[in-house]
Parts: structure tokens; C-alpha cells; sequence
């Protein structure tokens, strides 16, 4: 996979995850899931692309940590959504799917970034 399909993707998934969070209802736990998810599923992709300018090698290995940690965040609130209101659309499906990738290949690039 080229970086950039990497740049794209953290990004596609930062934003199709605020569209799905329109989606939701107003009740109390779903301005919880959406301000946190928000939060974390965005950071993925804006912490990838500050790897991108690392001073170092151990600079981009430590953003890719923090993209690593975010997408994992974002993972975890995408499975609280899917146990507490039972989401299985093809788009919630999707991002679940992601999330998981995602998680795997930022967890891979900072198992095989060498100092």
C-alpha cells in the first residue's frame, strides 16, 4: 500500500464517521459517542498526516503510535454503538471494518519502523 492510499483512507474515515454521527439520536449516551468518536475517528488521520513531516525517524514512529492509539479509540466507540443500538447498516458495517483495518496496518507500521 502507497502512504498516500494511507493519507487518503485515514481521512475518508475521519469523515465518514462525522456523516454517520449526523445519524444519530439526541439522547445523552449518543452526544457522548458522537463527541468522542468525532474526536478520535478525525485524530487518526490528522496525526498520520503529521507523521508525514517527522523530524525523525523516531518523530514518525511516535504519530503513528498516536494515530495507532486513536484508531483503536475509534474502534472501541464503533463497538459500543454496535452493541448498545445493534448497528449493522453496510455503512456502520463499513466503518466497524475500517476501524479494524486501520488499527492493523498503523500497528504494523510502527512494529516494523526500525530506529
Amino acid at each position: 500500500m502507497k502512504q498516500n492510499d494511507l493519507l487518503r483512507r485515514t481521512c475518508e474515515f475521519g469523515v465518514n464517521c462525522l456523516i454517520f454521527l449526523r445519524g444519530l439520536p439526541n439522547d445523552p449516551e449518543s452526544k457522548l459517542i458522537r463527541f468522542q468518536l468525532g474526536k478520535s475517528a478525525t485524530s487518526v488521520g490528522a496525526n498520520y498526516e503529521e507523521s508525514q513531516a517527522g523530524s525523525s525517524k523516531a518523530d514518525f514512529k511516535n504519530k503513528v503510535k498516536i494515530a495507532l492509539r486513536e484508531a483503536r479509540e475509534s474502534n472501541f466507540w464503533l463497538r459500543v454503538l454496535e452493541k448498545l443500538d445493534g448497528y449493522d447498516s453496510e455503512e456502520f458495517k463499513t466503518l466497524l471494518n475500517e476501524s479494524t483495518e486501520l488499527k492493523n496496518i498503523l500497528a504494523a507500521i510502527v512494529n516494523n519502523t526500525k530506529l
